[in-house]
């Protein structure tokens, strides 16, 4: 099947890929040149775990093509992907101007029947909103084609989308044209194994929906271990094992229980907010995602209120290591992430920092710029030397098994301020280095 796809972020990126992978032409198509001349070299313009060689192969068969060209993306495929950014101010407001150009060029463009297919994260009414602009362009050119337009949510995760794409949990097609839904269904069956199961097939504003109700959920999830993390510093109860508790039981299950800095990246945030927002323009306040975003922007501020207790307020002119900086492993993603409210804190408060992130280098230094008090380092190693403790904010892979005699050496004043609550108390403590995770260890002395 011939597919076009406009956008190539992450996610239409790694969907493209995919499809190729499983035998469709595909066409990605995205307004940055730079990008697309980068990607026709096969150069990345994000890290993406297995998506470089994905692409490269790709590219070999033939199966996969970039284009900056809206004309030709439009004339290409039989299905058409919109999977642009759809960024969302602070208040919450999805800025679909991406969404609706791609659709007008489509409706300037197309010249044969297909299905446009809204897989941007956006708010319910956006797949009514693009049909109504697709009919306006056919309309003043007098053309007559058959096009169906449907809502396809990503539930792509950064650091593992290629994974998710080859391997989907369900995958949701917003649509009642039997037409659109057998199209769709073809496209997807390489990758679902139990159609009674993974695939559903609602209408489109429920589809839209699921995508904003999905990551509201996660996001509940994480901030509701926060609190409980809070409440068990205070009870001398150790979160870790909570966690073990409750996620044992099927009807909660393990995922997203993790208490920890905060969450952050492109989805979570901005769709809680977004939803937030719809919700409060038609009257209908979600008090639960208010505690959830008022917790979370709490949460981040968490390891640095324990460096305060820590340091007993005194702070001014001590050297922070900091292990991770992008706001998950396997990403370079820096978007909200919990390590810039850390950094923010420690320079204002007049301490440094010295960085180190396995991929999100780059892009922090692009957000951060060249400071006085920020020491850019090549290793985890390097990090360490001449700091007074240690702070882990991302938990890559290379974070996990450290060598703490190593560190407790490396460490004027030994201690470990764990934001993702990777490491055993015990083990670091008898290291002689002091612990600090969230809801445990010796942060259970805050009172």
């Amino acid at each position: 099947m011939k597919v076009s796809i406009f956008g190539a972020g992450y996610v239409g990126l790694s969907f493209a890929a995919c499809l190729a992978e499983a035998g469709h032409e595909v066409l990605c198509a995205d307004a940055d040149l730079a990008r697309i001349e980068g990607l026709q070299r096969g150069l990345m313009p994000l890290h993406e775990p297995d998506l470089e060689a994905l692409v490269a192969a790709g590219l070999a068969a033939g199966t996969l093509q970039f284009t900056a060209d809206e004309r030709t993306a439009c004339l290409h495929g039989d299905v058409l992907f919109i999977v642009v950014n759809t960024p969302a101010d602070a208040e919450g407001r999805v800025d679909l101007r991406h969404v609706m150009a791609v659709a007008a060029g489509i409706g300037r463009h197309r010249d044969r029947e297909a299905v446009v297919v809204c897989k941007s994260t956006a708010p319910v009414g956006t797949a009514d909103q693009v049909e109504a602009v697709l009919s306006g362009e056919l309309s003043q050119r007098g053309a007559q084609l058959r096009i169906a337009v449907a809502a396809n949510p990503e539930f792509l995760r950064e650091g593992s989308a290629v994974r998710d794409c080859r391997r989907p949990d369900r995958v949701v097609i917003g649509s009642e044209n039997p037409w659109a839904v057998d199209l769709l269904t073809r496209l997807y069956e390489p990758f679902i194994e139990d159609p009674t199961r993974q695939l559903l097939v609602m209408d489109r504003r429920s589809a839209e929906l699921t995508k904003y109700a999905a990551n509201a959920m996660l996001a509940t999830r994480i901030s509701f271990m926060n609190e409980m993390a809070r409440l068990a510093e205070h009870a001398g109860a150790d979160i870790e094992m909570v966690r073990r508790g409750i996620g044992a039981d099927r009807r909660i299950g393990p995922d997203f229980l993790q208490a920890g800095a905060g969450y952050g990246g492109s989805c979570l945030a901005k769709d809680v907010r977004a939803l937030r927002y719809a919700a409060d323009r038609d009257g209908h306040a979600l008090r639960i995602l208010s505690a959830v975003e008022a917790t979370n922007h709490e949460q981040k501020s968490r390891l640095f209120d324990l460096m305060t207790h820590h340091f007993e307020g005194r702070i001014a002119g001590k050297t922070i290591a900091v292990w991770g900086l992008a706001f998950k492993p396997d990403t370079d993603d820096m978007r909200d992430a919990p390590s810039l409210v850390l950094l923010e804190r420690l320079w204002a408060a007049g301490a440094r920092v010295q960085v180190y992130d396995p991929a999100a280098m780059p892009n922090a230094r692009g957000l951060i710029g060249e400071r006085d008090d920020v020491r850019w380092c090549d290793t985890a190693q390097e990090a360490l030397q001449g700091a007074d403790v240690l702070a882990l904010v991302t938990e890559w892979a290379e974070f996990r098994r450290p060598d703490f005699a190593g560190i407790a050496k490396a460490l004027r004043t030994p201690a470990i301020f764990d934001g993702r609550n990777v490491y055993d108390a015990a083990e670091v403590e008898s290291a002689g280095i002091a612990y600090y995770g969230i809801g445990r260890g010796r942060s259970s002395l805050l009172h």
